[in-house]
């Protein structure tokens, strides 16, 4: 008949200063469930050390071990995991008491529209700071500086608690605005979004074709070009021998911040269901660790080096047999884990233009705090932003989010190469 609710996520802090901690989600099983999980402890900015888990294809049982920072909102951290899992009634026999099943509603969206009477070097990077905490995702941004100095920030944004229609979310998200920003605010807006929403997340309509070409290639090429992380490499095999039932999918690359959210967002696109993943995301780790267990092997070192051990299966319940369904598998996850997110640096007439491009899921959610990081690295360099893009595009068959940052040309504190270096080291967690 299911467990009760509050034994669906334990979260249980480490003893002592610098422990991780552990997370057990214990709940029906559904396909992406691990990727949401994994999606939700990116969003919280927290990094996997470790993680177990199994499923009989019903109900599932997995532990990440994580590592947080002194802010940590964990009963919040806890709300939204429990969000993401299946409810209990789901495998409960009691069915009169089953939800009905219907598609959810998708979230209001709210322009929040602010000026600000002068730029400063992380202007950007402190309102995403601010929404973030407050739990408002940054769906668009349009940002223009006017030739008196002026700064017009348009945020699209939506909000977790579905909160931003009542008269208080507004007001507490101005006055946490107002906080960080000063005297520099001269107004701020909150409104429902209207038909210029449609418009703004199309984004500019030219994209450079060489960039085009160059970034989005879905193909693992010969020699890594522009954009592509060429010290960062991926061994993916395959054995079908091991188990009688599954297919061992076994992993060895760097590692990376979100590393098991691109496996899963992967596995999750190729509707393949994860049996027992034993995966890690080990910048953390200070010793070298071996475990095996029944249906997997996990293998860290404090040098960043990651070994996966998957066992998979096909959404029919079968193993992955089909050469060409292997070979494609294996593909995508080289390509997936070499360059999770796409970057270039680029000459926009005297300006320069970053741009960051996001794979989205085929369930229509992009890699969370993407711009967070951005303008995080970008405030690091002491790099003025002077306009942003962020729009989706439909390129290969393939949508992705797009963030056009545009430079100001004259006098950057740093060369491009150190723009392109310094933005995907935060993006990457190689800080």
């Amino acid at each position: 008949m299911g467990i009760l609710q509050e034994d669906v996520v334990v979260i249980s802090k480490g003893e002592k200063p610098g422990e991780s901690t552990e997370i057990t989600v214990n709940c029906p099983d559904k396909a992406g469930l691990g990727c949401d999980l994994c999606r939700v402890i990116l969003l919280f900015g927290l990094s996997i050390c470790k993680g177990d888990g199994q499923t009989d294809g019903k109900w599932c049982y997995v532990v990440f071990w994580v590592v947080g920072k002194p802010s940590t909102r964990w009963n919040l951290l806890k709300q939204r995991l429990l969000e993401v899992c299946p409810s209990y009634f789901s495998t409960s026999e009691i069915d009169f008491y089953k939800p009905e099943n219907q598609q959810p509603r998708p979230p209001d969206v709210f322009l929040l529209k602010f000026w600000c009477s002068y730029d400063y070097e992380g202007l950007l990077h402190d309102v995403t700071e601010v929404l973030c905490e407050l739990e408002l995702t940054i769906e668009r941004v349009k940002v223009s500086t006017a030739p008196d100095g002026r700064v017009m920030d348009l945020f699209y944004i939506t909000d977790t608690r579905e909160l931003l229609r009542t008269k208080m979310r507004q007001e507490e998200t101005i006055h946490y605005l107002k906080k960080v920003l000063g005297k520099a605010l001269i107004s701020c807006e909150i409104e429902l979004a209207g038909p210029e929403f449609t418009a703004c997340s199309q984004g500019s309509p030219f994209l450079p074709s060489a960039i085009t070409e160059d970034m989005f290639s879905l193909e693992l090429p010969n020699n890594h070009r522009s954009g592509l992380l060429a010290h960062n490499p991926v061994s993916v095999t395959v054995d079908n021998a091991f188990s009688p039932s599954h297919t061992l999918f076994k992993i060895l690359c760097n590692d990376h911040k979100g590393l098991i959210y691109d496996i899963t967002r992967t596995l999750k696109d190729y509707n393949i269901q994860v049996i027992l993943p034993l995966v890690t995301n080990n910048i953390y780790c200070e010793t070298w660790i071996y475990l095996r267990f029944p249906y997997g092997r996990f293998l860290a070192s404090r040098k960043g080096n990651c070994e996966v051990d998957l066992f998979l299966m096909q959404a029919d319940g079968k193993k992955i047999v089909d050469p060409n369904k292997q070979n494609a598998l294996c593909s995508r996850l080289r390509m997936e884990l070499l360059c999770p997110l796409r970057l270039a640096v680029v000459s926009r007439g005297p300006d320069t233009e970053l741009l960051v491009a996001n794979p989205v899921e085929l369930s229509g959610r992009g890699r969370p705090l993407v711009f967070h990081d951005i303008t995080l690295a970008l405030k690091n360099l002491n790099t003025p932003i002077f306009s942003v893009e962020i729009g989706r595009h439909m390129i290969h068959d393939r949508e992705w989010e797009v963030y056009r940052i545009l430079l100001e040309g004259d006098g950057l504190p740093v060369s491009r190469n150190k723009i392109e270096e310094g933005v995907r080291k935060v993006l990457m967690g190689w800080e």
